[in-house]
């Protein structure tokens, strides 16, 4: 029997395979000696087949360096994993789930803002209603109106299909409150929680960029505060001058100031918010404990355009 040429342009699953591990980063501290007994498979793999070995000879020869580069690399990655012990494999795991959500750790998060707000002339200005403040905000973010007033926080309302029930609108627009019920609707204390100005009634413009407030969400000073019964209008000792050069992404306590007092009071509508979110141990909660990785809630609920 001649000798076979199949072998001269095969490539086989397990080829592609130690290729791909080659090709794999980690941190454990053996990988780099693992990495070199896949180049020496790949290199001897190559080298059977230049050399034209019979093919039967080839793929004896192959399984053998199949079981001894298996039994290469489960001894290697044994012993990483019992030397790196419990917090090796810990941060292993962690490492894996961080990488899919693309997630930035404390140590190496730059919180700084990337502009100082306070130097724009135009929010040096002294504004006297708060539809200033936010008429200042879009001179430079002259697109960020649109993208709001398309979100649920704004319009209060989305569509959503129920089985059964084909395309049913939701939100607060659409469905009576039974937790907070009474005889009258959209009461001036409850619209605090809208992002918006002036919401007394259903004739609020809904269209109107200036009826947006900005710095509900995005006050970084911690003096931000709506008035109760004015329709979400801050209250009249807000510094809107200071809190607009003041502003930058959206902390706990910027997204606390509704969800925590839904219902009304402190902890009262969701079960699981509560102002002890503000400033939380890893005790009360592991992601946004401040003794650990101090997460804010937009991190884990992004969003694209608002």
């Amino acid at each position: 029997m001649g000798k076979s040429t199949k072998h001269l342009n095969l490539k086989t699953d397990i080829y592609q395979f130690f290729h791909d591990l080659y090709q794999l980063k980690t941190n454990l501290p053996c990988w780099p000696n693992i990495r070199w007994g896949f180049c020496q498979y790949i290199h001897l793999h190559c080298y059977l087949i230049n050399k034209e070995i019979h093919y039967k000879n080839y793929i004896h020869m192959k399984r053998i360096l199949i079981i001894i580069s298996i039994s290469v690399f489960s001894s290697l990655l044994v012993y990483a994993l019992v030397n790196n012990g419990e917090e090796g494999e810990e941060d292993a795991r962690l490492e894996l789930a961080v990488d899919v959500v693309n997630y930035v750790y404390k140590s190496d998060r730059n919180m700084t803002p990337s502009v100082d707000h306070s130097l724009f002339e135009v929010l040096q200005e002294d504004f006297e209603t708060a539809h200033d403040a936010t008429a200042a905000c879009l001179s430079c973010h002259n697109k960020r109106h649109n993208e709001i007033m398309s979100t649920v926080h704004w319009q209060w309302e989305r569509s959503e299909e129920i089985e059964g029930k084909g395309v049913v609108p939701l939100g607060k627009k659409n469905i009576l409150n039974n937790f907070c019920i009474g005889v009258s609707g959209s009461e001036k204390t409850c619209v605090r929680c809208h992002i918006g100005y002036g919401y007394e009634d259903k004739t609020f413009d809904f269209n109107d960029p200036n009826n947006i407030d900005c710095l509900v969400c995005h006050d970084n000073s911690g003096t931000y505060e709506k008035a109760k019964g004015k329709a979400g209008y801050p209250k009249e000792s807000v510094d809107l001058n200071f809190v607009a050069q003041n502003v930058g992404t959206p902390s706990r306590a910027n997204c606390g100031v509704c969800h925590f007092w839904g219902g009304g009071g402190n902890n009262v509508k969701h079960g699981d918010l509560e102002i002890a979110m503000l400033e939380p141990s890893t005790d009360v909660d592991v992601h946004m404990g401040i003794d650990g990785e101090d997460m804010s809630c937009v991190e884990c609920h992004v969003t694209e355009k608002h």
